[in-house]
């Protein structure tokens, strides 16, 4: 794709938590390691959960779109932890650690030149690196909103 330069540096600004939203680390910084299993009244996840979620649909977005031999998890039940607060105490960091790195790789996917942001992805069923970019900023974007919430139910939030 010629003169995709801007479109490129609008993905990664979105990507990255530009625009009308929190950033990821907005939204868990500070959060008390004893709130991080807990559910509030009213709201379905935890925040551990919506941490674990946010890792495993990236991780299978991004692995989906740079290798044909990925294998996703069964939905929605692969894509949810077993647990509602992390199993140990370095899980919640484990998680955070592996989010970042995730991200960043979309990012260098995307803003790789040899990567053609509009061709379908050949093992795919029409979707292109452009389309599942949107779909990881969108789908972060909605559940860092969620995440912000329940740290508001919790009383941690601002």
């Amino acid at each position: 794709m010629k003169n995709d330069k801007a479109l490129r540096e609008h993905l990664l600004y979105l990507l990255k938590g530009g625009g009308a939203h929190v950033d990821f680390d907005g939204a868990i910084k500070g959060l008390p390691a004893a709130l991080r299993g807990k559910k509030p009244r009213g709201a379905p996840h935890s925040p551990w959960e919506i941490l674990e979620l946010m890792r495993i649909a990236q991780w299978d977005i991004l692995e989906f779109s740079r290798d044909s031999k990925h294998v996703s998890p069964d939905f929605p039940g692969g894509y949810w932890p077993k647990t509602q607060s992390p199993p140990n105490p370095g899980a919640w960091t484990k998680s955070v650690r592996a989010f970042r790195t995730d991200l960043e790789a979309m990012c260098k996917l995307v803003s790789d030149e040899s990567t053609d942001l509009i061709e379908r992805i050949p093992h795919g069923d029409g979707q292109t690196v452009l389309r599942e970019a949107l779909l990881v900023a969108d789908h972060n974007a909605y559940h860092l909103a969620e995440m912000v919430l329940v740290r508001r139910l919790l009383g941690a939030w601002g």
